[in-house]
Protein backbone atom coordinates (compact mmCIF):
# COMPACT_ATOMS: atom_id res chain seq x y z
CA UNK A 1 0.00 0.00 0.00
CA UNK A 2 0.99 3.70 -0.24
CA UNK A 3 1.41 5.83 2.33
CA UNK A 4 3.46 9.20 3.66
CA UNK A 5 6.49 8.50 5.77
CA UNK A 6 9.52 10.11 6.89
CA UNK A 7 12.31 9.15 7.71
CA UNK A 8 13.75 12.58 9.50
CA UNK A 9 11.83 15.75 11.16
CA UNK A 10 11.53 19.13 9.59
CA UNK A 11 9.54 20.92 7.79
CA UNK A 12 7.42 20.13 5.17
CA UNK A 13 9.42 18.59 2.54
CA UNK A 14 10.12 15.83 4.59
CA UNK A 15 7.11 14.17 4.02
CA UNK A 16 7.16 11.92 0.83
CA UNK A 17 5.36 8.73 -0.68
CA UNK A 18 6.54 5.11 0.49
CA UNK A 19 5.01 1.52 -0.32
CA UNK A 20 5.02 -0.35 2.87
CA UNK A 21 2.80 -4.08 3.52
CA UNK A 22 -0.73 -3.77 4.07
CA UNK A 23 -1.23 -4.68 7.74
CA UNK A 24 -3.83 -6.89 9.04
CA UNK A 25 -6.02 -6.56 11.53
CA UNK A 26 -5.13 -8.22 15.22
CA UNK A 27 -7.43 -8.98 18.28
CA UNK A 28 -10.37 -6.31 18.68
CA UNK A 29 -8.96 -4.62 15.55
CA UNK A 30 -10.36 -3.44 12.38
CA UNK A 31 -8.61 -2.94 8.97
CA UNK A 32 -9.66 0.35 7.02
CA UNK A 33 -9.35 1.23 3.65
CA UNK A 34 -8.76 5.41 4.19
CA UNK A 35 -10.93 7.26 1.75
CA UNK A 36 -9.71 10.70 3.37
CA UNK A 37 -7.48 11.45 6.01
CA UNK A 38 -7.81 15.14 8.19
CA UNK A 39 -4.96 17.33 8.66
CA UNK A 40 -4.54 18.80 12.02
CA UNK A 41 -1.62 21.18 13.63
CA UNK A 42 -0.66 18.23 15.91
CA UNK A 43 0.22 16.79 12.40
CA UNK A 44 3.26 19.52 11.79
CA UNK A 45 4.10 19.22 15.17
CA UNK A 46 5.08 15.43 15.02
CA UNK A 47 6.16 16.04 11.23
CA UNK A 48 8.83 18.83 13.01
CA UNK A 49 10.18 17.62 16.12
CA UNK A 50 8.89 14.19 16.85
CA UNK A 51 6.35 15.12 19.09
CA UNK A 52 5.53 12.21 21.13
CA UNK A 53 7.98 9.90 19.10
CA UNK A 54 11.10 9.53 19.92
CA UNK A 55 12.70 8.75 16.42
CA UNK A 56 12.04 8.51 12.74
CA UNK A 57 10.63 7.06 10.92
CA UNK A 58 6.99 7.92 11.90
CA UNK A 59 3.49 8.07 10.22
CA UNK A 60 1.30 10.84 10.66
CA UNK A 61 -2.54 11.23 11.00
CA UNK A 62 -4.92 10.84 13.55
CA UNK A 63 -8.48 11.84 11.20
CA UNK A 64 -9.86 9.05 9.36
CA UNK A 65 -12.89 8.36 7.36
CA UNK A 66 -13.05 4.90 5.41
CA UNK A 67 -14.48 1.38 5.13
CA UNK A 68 -13.71 -1.31 6.79
CA UNK A 69 -11.64 -4.27 5.13
CA UNK A 70 -11.48 -6.41 7.19
CA UNK A 71 -11.93 -7.01 11.36
CA UNK A 72 -9.96 -8.65 13.04
CA UNK A 73 -10.72 -11.55 16.03
CA UNK A 74 -13.40 -10.44 18.97
CA UNK A 75 -14.86 -7.72 16.84
CA UNK A 76 -18.58 -7.26 17.08
CA UNK A 77 -19.18 -3.67 16.30
CA UNK A 78 -18.61 -3.71 12.63
CA UNK A 79 -18.17 -6.36 9.68
CA UNK A 80 -16.67 -5.37 5.92
CA UNK A 81 -18.38 -2.82 4.14
CA UNK A 82 -19.26 -0.75 7.08
CA UNK A 83 -18.64 3.43 6.53
CA UNK A 84 -16.74 4.49 9.62
CA UNK A 85 -14.88 7.73 11.12
CA UNK A 86 -12.78 8.37 14.06
CA UNK A 87 -9.78 9.26 15.61
CA UNK A 88 -7.49 6.45 16.40
CA UNK A 89 -5.27 5.41 19.12
CA UNK A 90 -4.55 9.11 19.68
CA UNK A 91 -2.41 10.62 21.41
CA UNK A 92 -0.33 7.29 20.10
CA UNK A 93 0.24 7.13 16.40
CA UNK A 94 -2.26 6.39 14.13
CA UNK A 95 -0.81 6.76 10.66
CA UNK A 96 -3.93 7.38 8.87
CA UNK A 97 -2.11 9.54 5.58
CA UNK A 98 -2.14 6.23 4.11
CA UNK A 99 -4.50 3.50 1.57
CA UNK A 100 -5.06 1.04 4.75
CA UNK A 101 -5.16 1.95 8.45
CA UNK A 102 -5.41 -0.64 11.40
CA UNK A 103 -7.70 1.05 14.35
CA UNK A 104 -8.74 -0.63 17.90
CA UNK A 105 -12.42 -1.47 17.02
CA UNK A 106 -14.20 1.18 19.40
CA UNK A 107 -11.93 4.12 18.30
CA UNK A 108 -14.59 4.27 15.45
CA UNK A 109 -17.98 4.85 15.19
CA UNK A 110 -20.53 4.65 11.66
CA UNK A 111 -20.53 7.97 9.49
CA UNK A 112 -22.73 9.78 9.37
CA UNK A 113 -24.97 9.03 5.96
CA UNK A 114 -25.06 12.22 5.39
CA UNK A 115 -21.19 13.34 5.89
CA UNK A 116 -19.09 12.42 2.12
CA UNK A 117 -15.73 10.63 3.15
CA UNK A 118 -14.11 14.21 3.13
CA UNK A 119 -16.33 15.96 5.35
CA UNK A 120 -16.21 13.14 7.74
CA UNK A 121 -12.18 13.20 8.18
CA UNK A 122 -12.35 16.63 8.61
CA UNK A 123 -14.31 15.62 12.13
CA UNK A 124 -12.66 13.62 14.45
CA UNK A 125 -9.70 15.20 16.33
CA UNK A 126 -11.14 19.04 15.92
CA UNK A 127 -14.78 17.42 17.31
CA UNK A 128 -13.71 15.41 20.20
CA UNK A 129 -11.12 18.34 21.51
CA UNK A 130 -13.90 20.29 21.58
CA UNK A 131 -16.28 17.98 22.96
CA UNK A 132 -13.86 16.89 25.69
CA UNK A 133 -12.92 20.99 26.41
CA UNK A 134 -17.02 22.01 27.04
CA UNK A 135 -18.18 18.55 28.29
CA UNK A 136 -16.06 16.28 29.40
CA UNK A 137 -13.70 19.58 31.06
CA UNK A 138 -15.61 22.07 31.17
CA UNK A 139 -18.95 20.85 32.05
CA UNK A 140 -21.15 23.45 30.00
CA UNK A 141 -24.79 24.22 30.95
CA UNK A 142 -27.37 25.69 29.16
CA UNK A 143 -27.31 29.46 29.34
CA UNK A 144 -23.58 29.86 30.30
CA UNK A 145 -21.09 32.12 28.28
CA UNK A 146 -18.15 30.65 26.23
CA UNK A 147 -15.67 32.15 24.85
CA UNK A 148 -14.04 30.46 21.58
CA UNK A 149 -10.42 32.06 20.53
CA UNK A 150 -9.52 31.40 16.99
CA UNK A 151 -13.45 30.95 15.90
CA UNK A 152 -12.91 30.22 12.38
CA UNK A 153 -10.34 27.99 13.06
CA UNK A 154 -10.45 23.59 12.86
CA UNK A 155 -11.13 23.16 16.89
CA UNK A 156 -12.48 26.90 16.88
CA UNK A 157 -15.39 26.57 14.26
CA UNK A 158 -16.56 23.16 16.02
CA UNK A 159 -16.34 24.38 19.42
CA UNK A 160 -18.98 27.49 18.49
CA UNK A 161 -20.85 24.64 17.24
CA UNK A 162 -21.05 22.89 20.20
CA UNK A 163 -21.35 24.75 22.60
CA UNK A 164 -24.35 26.59 20.62
CA UNK A 165 -26.27 22.97 20.87
CA UNK A 166 -25.46 22.60 24.18
CA UNK A 167 -27.33 25.92 24.86
CA UNK A 168 -24.47 28.08 25.86
CA UNK A 169 -24.23 31.65 24.86
CA UNK A 170 -20.99 32.34 22.38
CA UNK A 171 -18.94 34.43 22.12
CA UNK A 172 -15.75 34.17 19.14
CA UNK A 173 -12.83 35.64 18.73
CA UNK A 174 -12.06 35.58 14.59
CA UNK A 175 -10.47 38.45 12.20
CA UNK A 176 -13.10 40.42 10.35
CA UNK A 177 -13.16 38.63 6.95
CA UNK A 178 -14.34 35.60 8.86
CA UNK A 179 -16.71 36.96 11.23
CA UNK A 180 -20.15 35.90 8.64
CA UNK A 181 -18.81 32.46 8.57
CA UNK A 182 -18.90 32.24 12.61
CA UNK A 183 -22.04 34.32 12.92
CA UNK A 184 -23.62 31.42 10.58
CA UNK A 185 -22.17 28.32 12.83
CA UNK A 186 -24.12 30.07 15.90
CA UNK A 187 -21.88 32.78 17.10
CA UNK A 188 -24.51 35.13 19.38
CA UNK A 189 -21.10 37.74 19.16
CA UNK A 190 -17.42 38.24 17.15
CA UNK A 191 -14.82 40.38 17.92
CA UNK A 192 -12.35 41.55 15.78
CA UNK A 193 -8.79 40.47 17.72
CA UNK A 194 -6.97 43.00 14.96
CA UNK A 195 -8.91 46.04 16.28
CA UNK A 196 -10.05 44.82 19.85
CA UNK A 197 -8.49 44.06 23.21
CA UNK A 198 -11.30 40.85 24.17
CA UNK A 199 -10.30 41.38 27.27
CA UNK A 200 -11.46 44.81 27.29
CA UNK A 201 -14.76 44.35 26.10
CA UNK A 202 -15.75 40.64 27.48
CA UNK A 203 -16.41 39.64 31.14
CA UNK A 204 -18.96 37.50 32.87
CA UNK A 205 -17.48 34.42 31.04
CA UNK A 206 -17.91 31.07 32.48
CA UNK A 207 -15.83 28.98 29.78
CA UNK A 208 -13.16 30.05 27.75
CA UNK A 209 -11.65 27.67 24.62
CA UNK A 210 -8.32 28.80 23.89
CA UNK A 211 -6.61 27.33 20.78
CA UNK A 212 -3.80 30.16 20.87
CA UNK A 213 -2.07 30.09 23.93
CA UNK A 214 0.84 32.76 25.60
CA UNK A 215 -0.39 35.81 26.25
CA UNK A 216 -3.83 34.95 25.25
CA UNK A 217 -4.32 32.91 28.37
CA UNK A 218 -3.99 35.28 31.00
CA UNK A 219 -5.91 37.98 29.43
CA UNK A 220 -8.59 35.02 28.83
CA UNK A 221 -8.60 35.03 32.57
CA UNK A 222 -9.93 39.05 32.63
CA UNK A 223 -13.20 37.55 31.22
CA UNK A 224 -14.25 35.20 33.68
CA UNK A 225 -16.92 35.08 36.06
CA UNK A 226 -15.91 33.84 39.77
CA UNK A 227 -15.02 29.98 39.57
CA UNK A 228 -14.95 30.52 35.29
CA UNK A 229 -12.76 28.28 33.79
CA UNK A 230 -9.76 28.60 30.84
CA UNK A 231 -9.64 25.57 28.88
CA UNK A 232 -6.14 25.59 27.26
CA UNK A 233 -5.70 23.57 23.92
CA UNK A 234 -2.03 24.58 22.58
CA UNK A 235 0.33 23.57 24.65
CA UNK A 236 1.61 22.01 28.22
CA UNK A 237 3.56 25.59 29.17
CA UNK A 238 -0.27 26.75 29.61
CA UNK A 239 -0.89 24.48 32.82
CA UNK A 240 1.62 26.85 34.34
CA UNK A 241 -1.32 29.46 34.15
CA UNK A 242 -3.34 27.29 36.90
CA UNK A 243 -1.41 28.68 39.57
CA UNK A 244 -2.30 32.80 38.59
CA UNK A 245 -5.49 31.49 37.99
CA UNK A 246 -6.51 29.78 41.77
CA UNK A 247 -4.92 32.75 43.03
CA UNK A 248 -7.87 34.87 41.57
CA UNK A 249 -10.92 32.83 42.25
CA UNK A 250 -10.45 31.08 38.72
CA UNK A 251 -9.39 27.98 37.38
CA UNK A 252 -7.21 27.02 34.29
CA UNK A 253 -6.46 23.83 32.70
CA UNK A 254 -4.69 22.48 29.78
CA UNK A 255 -5.95 19.54 28.11
CA UNK A 256 -5.04 17.02 25.28
CA UNK A 257 -7.76 15.41 23.56
CA UNK A 258 -8.13 11.08 23.48
CA UNK A 259 -9.92 8.76 21.54
CA UNK A 260 -13.51 7.98 22.51
CA UNK A 261 -15.86 6.37 21.32
CA UNK A 262 -18.25 7.67 23.06
CA UNK A 263 -17.36 11.00 22.62
CA UNK A 264 -17.50 10.14 18.69
CA UNK A 265 -21.29 8.97 19.21
CA UNK A 266 -22.47 12.00 20.69
CA UNK A 267 -20.50 14.04 17.44
CA UNK A 268 -22.17 11.44 14.91
CA UNK A 269 -25.58 12.85 16.76
CA UNK A 270 -25.08 16.09 16.19
CA UNK A 271 -23.90 15.75 12.75
CA UNK A 272 -27.11 13.43 11.87
CA UNK A 273 -29.54 16.60 13.19
CA UNK A 274 -27.89 19.25 11.36
CA UNK A 275 -26.00 20.85 14.43
CA UNK A 276 -22.66 20.03 13.33
CA UNK A 277 -20.68 20.28 10.13
CA UNK A 278 -16.60 20.71 9.59
CA UNK A 279 -16.27 23.77 7.10
CA UNK A 280 -13.36 22.40 4.57
CA UNK A 281 -10.76 24.98 3.69
CA UNK A 282 -8.84 22.77 1.06
CA UNK A 283 -8.98 19.23 -0.34
CA UNK A 284 -5.93 17.51 -1.46
CA UNK A 285 -4.57 14.04 -2.65
CA UNK A 286 -2.55 12.22 -0.18
CA UNK A 287 0.48 12.58 -2.56
CA UNK A 288 0.59 16.41 -1.51
CA UNK A 289 0.54 15.81 1.75
CA UNK A 290 3.68 18.10 1.92
CA UNK A 291 1.89 20.68 0.23
CA UNK A 292 -1.43 20.19 2.79
CA UNK A 293 1.64 21.30 5.36
CA UNK A 294 2.95 24.25 3.78
CA UNK A 295 -0.70 25.67 3.73
CA UNK A 296 -1.67 24.61 7.12
CA UNK A 297 1.65 26.26 8.99
CA UNK A 298 1.02 29.78 7.09
CA UNK A 299 -2.11 30.10 9.53
CA UNK A 300 -4.64 31.10 7.41
CA UNK A 301 -7.19 28.41 6.90
CA UNK A 302 -10.67 28.52 7.60
CA UNK A 303 -11.76 25.00 8.64
CA UNK A 304 -10.39 22.17 7.84
CA UNK A 305 -7.79 20.43 5.68
CA UNK A 306 -7.94 17.07 3.82
CA UNK A 307 -6.36 14.79 2.16
CA UNK A 308 -8.44 12.60 -0.34
CA UNK A 309 -7.38 9.06 -0.54
CA UNK A 310 -9.67 7.26 -2.70
CA UNK A 311 -11.98 9.49 -5.35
Amino acid sequence: MLAIGQDTFGGPEVLKIVEVQRPEPGLAEVLVRVHAAGVNPTDYWHRAVGGLAHSAPIRLGWDVSGVVEAVGPGVTLFEAGDEVFGMPRQPQPAGAYAEYLISPARHLVRKPHRLSHVEAAALPLVALTAWQALVDTGNVRPGQRVLVHAAAGGVGHVAVQIAKALGAEVIGTASAAKHDLVRALGADEVIDYNRTDFAAVVSGIDIVIDTIGGEYGPRSLRTLCPGGLVVSLASPKEAALAGPARALGLRSTFMVVEADQAGMRRIAELVESGRLRAEIDTVLPLTQAAKAHELGERGRTTGKIVLSVVN
